[in-house]
Order: structure tokens, then sequence, then C-alpha cells
């Protein structure tokens, strides 16, 4: 079955005359496109501080030469200034069966650091348990609305071990493969 199309209060006047589409139905659209579920981690603030992490969705290749990726946090973060003030991040690929690790993560759980982790080379956590991991350095950050969208120069990359990824859609975990 169809879903209904834009309704007249699913848009909203813009600029220039151009019709601006309502977030609300963005979302609701946008949500039929699954999205892989990363961990972005940076390297702790201080010896006695747990290192910034944040769970993410918007996560991508952009580049293969030179080799760049992209992810997008939330303007609101208060994680992404910790991290971008590093000046590197690592992007842990997450696994199917790492929906809690992922959930605790994104609660914020005091514990969530009680898995198996190592620093890589700028300090930014590596997780063990990770499909892959892309270890980068900040290269660029662009206005993007209510987010921004940040290119991060790979230094290091690894697959770690095979399965199914762990997967957001039609807003709620899902696992394929």
């Amino acid at each position: 079955m169809r879903e209904p199309s834009t309704q007249e209060a699913d848009v909203v006047p813009a600029r220039a005359g151009r019709p601006r589409v309502a977030g609300a139905l963005l979302r609701r659209v946008a949500g039929h496109h699954p999205t892989g579920v990363v961990l972005v981690t940076g390297p702790p603030p201080a010896p006695d501080q747990p290192p910034p992490a944040m769970v993410m969705g918007t996560f991508t290749s952009v580049s293969l030469d030179p080799a760049l990726v992209g992810l997008l946090p939330a303007r609101t973060s208060t994680t992404w200034p910790r991290i971008r003030a590093a000046g590197c991040f690592c992007v842990n690929v997450l696994a199917a069966d790492q929906e809690e690790l992922c959930r605790n993560f994104a609660a914020a759980d005091p514990g969530r650091w009680r898995v198996p982790h190592r620093p890589g080379a700028c300090g930014a956590p590596v997780l063990l348990g990770a499909l892959a991991w892309f270890e980068c350095d900040v290269a660029g950050e662009v206005d993007a609305g209510d987010h921004w969208f940040v290119t991060g120069a790979v230094r290091d990359l690894a697959i770690q071990r095979g399965g199914p990824p762990l997967v957001f859609f039609r807003g709620r975990y899902a696992h394929c493969g």
C-alpha cells in the first residue's frame, strides 16, 4: 500500500516562494531507507575521564582518493565539540549482536566502557567487537542545517570480523543479512 503523499500541513512556506518540507515528514519518509549504526569515539580529554562517544546513523564513505569519510553530528550534540577539539575520532561499525551495547552508549549508561576496547593511534577507542573501524583526523566541517557535515581523513582502518551490521530502519534497530 502506498503511503500518503505530502499533505498541506507537511509543507511550510519558505523564502523565495519555495515550499519547505516539514521535518516530521522528512524523518518519516527517510526512515524507509535503512542506515548503518556506528559508534564514534574520541580520545579521553584527561586520563581520569571517559572518552567521548556518540551513536550515529549518519556515516558514509565520501572519497577513495584521498580517503575521506563523512558523518553528520547534530548541532545540539554536546559530544561532538569534545571530539572536534581532539582533532581525531574513530568510527566503529556496530554488528547486529551489539544492539545492547549501542543502547548503553546512546543512554550514556555509566558502565558503557566496560566493553573490550583499545586506544587507537590518536587515543580514540577502537571497540574490539565491532565489525570494522576507521580512525580519522577531522578534515572539515560544514554547516548542514540542524547538523554539521564532518569529513574525516582516514589514517587507518580495518575489518575485525564478519557478520551482519546493526541497522536502523523505520524508527527502530533492525538486523539484516
